[in-house]
């Protein structure tokens, strides 16, 4: 599966962004979106389960972000409202066939990477 991550720039505090990733094939997979800031550890951030679309978010997250996917496009979505100077990152999509059932934010369940986006979050 080939991924390719895209929406990252520049925005102002409290601004909001949309990322995409674009993958060969999406139906069956799991889709997540996982942060590395410099110097820290990649961080899961979000995913959505290939079978019922359920979500999962990391707490720094909780009601500002908004993922979802389209499978007919092969897109998936991370929509960043209320963006903080702490959101600033890279941003990577990444996917896993099947359902997660123990820990969906946890990277390394996780088969196929995008290249990532950079996001970045000043005044």
């Amino acid at each position: 599966v080939q991924l390719q991550a895209s929406g990252g720039g520049l925005v102002q505090p409290g601004g909001s962004l949309r990322l995409s990733c674009a993958a060969s094939e999406l139906d069956y997979y799991t889709i997540g979106w996982f942060r590395q800031a410099p110097g820290k550890e990649r961080e899961g951030v979000s995913c959505i389960s290939s079978s019922d679309g359920s979500t999962y978010y990391a707490d720094s997250v909780k009601g500002r972000f908004t993922i979802s996917r389209d499978n007919a496009k092969n897109t998936g979505y991370l929509q960043m409202n209320s963006l903080k100077p702490e959101d600033t990152a890279v941003y990577y999509c990444a996917t896993a066939l099947g359902d997660i059932l123990g820990a969906p934010l946890d990277y390394s369940e996780y088969d196929f990477w995008g290249q990532g986006t950079l996001v970045t979050v000043s005044s």
